[in-house]
C-alpha cells in the first residue's frame, strides 16, 4: 500500500494508497495520531478508496507546537482537510474516532460526504464535561472562577470548553453514519449513542464488552469485522 507523507497548509498528514476518486478523511482520536489509519487504511484500499489522515494539535508531529488541541483549533484544521479534498476528490468520505468524531460533527454538519463511519464517538461534549465535573465534585461556579482545573485522568477541564460545547450542540447531521460502540464506554453513556442514532437515522452497531478504546485482540478482532462491512 502506498503511503505518501505531506503537509496541508503545515498540516502534517499522510495519503494513503492507490490513485482513486475516492477519499476517506480520517480523523484520530486522542492521545494517537496519523499512523493510527493505517490498519483502516489497508481495509479502505481493497475497496478502492485513499485515506487521509493528519495530526489533530497537540499529537503526532505537532507535540511541540504551541496550538493546543481544543475544539476550534480542531474544527479549524479540519475545516482545511475539507478544503483540500474538495479540490482533489469527488467521492469524500469521513472515519471519525471518539474525541474526532465530535470534531468532525462540529465541522462537518453541512459538507458533502458520501459515508461516514464513527468508533466510540463523543456525541455530547456538554453531556461528557458535566459528568466529568460530577466525577471529580466540581461545581460549575468554581470552573467558571477558575477558567481551567486539571483532572486525575489527566485531562483539563476548561470553562471556555465549556461554553463552546454548550453554545454549539450537534443538532444537524444528514450524512449517512454507522457507528461501532462498546457498552462499557465510560465516556459516551449508551442511551446518548442510541437517541443520537435514532435522531439521525444511523446504523448503531453495539459491541457488548466493548470499551472506549478498541485495544484486546477480542475487540480489534470485532472492529475488523465491522470495518469489512462497512467501508
Amino acid at each position: 500500500m502506498k503511503e505518501a507523507r505531506t503537509r496541508i497548509e503545515n498540516i502534517p498528514s499522510i495519503l494513503w494508497g492507490d490513485k482513486s476518486d475516492s477519499v476517506y478523511i480520517y480523523v484520530h482520536g486522542s492521545k494517537s495520531n496519523k499512523e493510527e489509519a493505517r490498519a483502516f487504511a489497508g481495509k479502505a484500499s481493497q475497496n478502492g478508496h485513499q485515506v487521509l489522515s493528519f495530526d489533530l494539535p497537540e499529537h503526532g508531529d505537532r507535540m511541540d507546537n504551541n496550538y493546543p488541541c481544543v475544539v476550534w483549533n480542531g474544527v479549524k484544521d479540519l475545516e482545511i482537510i475539507g478544503q483540500y479534498v474538495q479540490q482533489n476528490w469527488n467521492d469524500v468520505r469521513l472515519f471519525g474516532n471518539s474525541i474526532g468524531a465530535y470534531f468532525s460533527l462540529i465541522t462537518y454538519k453541512v459538507f458533502p460526504l458520501r459515508k461516514c463511519l464513527f468508533l466510540s464517538p463523543i456525541l455530547d461534549m456538554e453531556r461528557l464535561i458535566q459528568n466529568m465535573m460530577k466525577w471529580f465534585s466540581i461545581s460549575e461556579q468554581e470552573l467558571a472562577e477558575k477558567r481551567e482545573i486539571p483532572t486525575p485522568m489527566g485531562e483539563t477541564l476548561s470553562w471556555k470548553y465549556y461554553c463552546y460545547a454548550k453554545e454549539n450542540p450537534v443538532e444537524k447531521w444528514c450524512v449517512p453514519t454507522a457507528i461501532l460502540y462498546g457498552s462499557k464506554d465510560t465516556l459516551t453513556e449508551q442511551i446518548v449513542v442510541e437517541n443520537f442514532s435514532k435522531r439521525f437515522n444511523c446504523d448503531l452497531t453495539v459491541m457488548d464488552g466493548g470499551e472506549h478504546w478498541f485495544r484486546d485482540g477480542r475487540q480489534l478482532g470485532f472492529l475488523g469485522q465491522w470495518l469489512d462491512a462497512h467501508i
